[in-house]
């Protein structure tokens, strides 16, 4: 039963991380309606960033952090004001290109500059328990990983719902038409929210970096996670999200425990696959 209950606590505070993971995706979507395919790899980006920038500052994570938010923002406002606005009124295939073209580009990018081999963001939080008892123990960076996710999830329910851009958000994911009719420039809505999106990437990829090891092509595998997530929880959802993050820690955890190591994976996506299945619009209605 320990280690049941241990296996439980583990998949919730992974699925703490994932919901991080998935959140940019979802904030997307709600918004446009767009499954951005680079999100995985701007994800990781940002993580080969965090970890240089943490090197070339003594290691200091804070100051990485960031530095690499705002360069984020940057890219992410640029690729959607130069690159996918132009397109997103062309029907849905020429954004899914442009953001599958974008990944490819990333991915080959970070092999020509970092190469192939394994890397991780040095922090003594890894082999640190922050609660242990006689009958579980609950390690520091995943009880930081999931705190971390909870408070940028509330963060951005308040922008969405208590800000003037979060009113522009809301308009604009219910009603393009009506929004500019009545004011709202939606493609710099797109552009921002774009941004958004990359300040939950960047958080999330220095907490990847910090808790597992990372290739320049991982965020291929961190991508199928994100929509994972967002599935399960359902499009656009932000408490959805996080629960969805939940149900597949949970269920690779517990696929683990009964099937063996070898069906984690797999246990997790027969979960995502019975959800899509039974209720395809996922656990949660869209947030407007």
């Amino acid at each position: 039963m320990e280690v049941l209950l241990q296996l439980v606590i583990n998949g919730i505070l992974l699925g703490g991380l994932y919901a991080m993971i998935g959140l940019g995706m979802s904030l997307i979507f709600g918004i446009m309606g767009l499954i951005n395919l680079a999100h995985g790899d701007l994800m990781i980006i940002s993580t080969y960033m965090s970890m240089v920038l943490a090197l070339h500052f003594s290691g200091n994570v804070f100051i990485a952090l960031l530095i690499t938010v705002l360069v984020m923002m940057v890219v992410g406002f640029f690729c959607q004001s130069v690159l996918i606005n132009r397109v997103l009124d062309k029907g849905a295939e020429p954004p899914l290109l442009i953001t599958f073209g974008l990944s490819i580009i990333l991915q080959n990018v970070l092999l020509l500059i970092f190469g192939a081999d394994a890397k991780s963001i040095p922090t003594k939080l890894a082999a640190q328990n922050a609660i242990t008892t006689p009958w579980f123990s609950i390690s520091a960076i995943y009880l930081i990983n999931f705190v971390i996710s909870i408070l940028v999830i509330l963060s951005l329910h308040f922008i969405i719902m208590k800000t003037y851009f979060g009113r522009a958000i809301r308009a604009t994911s219910g009603d393009v038409v009506a929004s500019e009719l009545v004011g709202v420039n939606t493609k710099r809505v797109y552009a921002v929210t774009m941004a958004l999106a990359m300040v939950t990437a960047s958080i999330a990829g220095l907490l990847i970096g910090m808790t597992f090891t990372y290739t320049p092509t991982t965020g291929t595998q961190y991508l199928i996670f994100a929509f994972g997530v967002v599935v399960i929880g359902g499009m656009g959802s932000l408490v959805g999200t996080l629960l969805g993050g939940i149900i597949l820690g949970l269920a690779q955890m517990l696929g683990s425990y009964f099937f063996g190591m070898a069906y984690q994976l797999f246990f997790g996506y027969v979960v995502l696959l019975v959800i899509l299945t039974f209720r395809p619009e996922g656990l949660f209605a869209r947030t407007k």
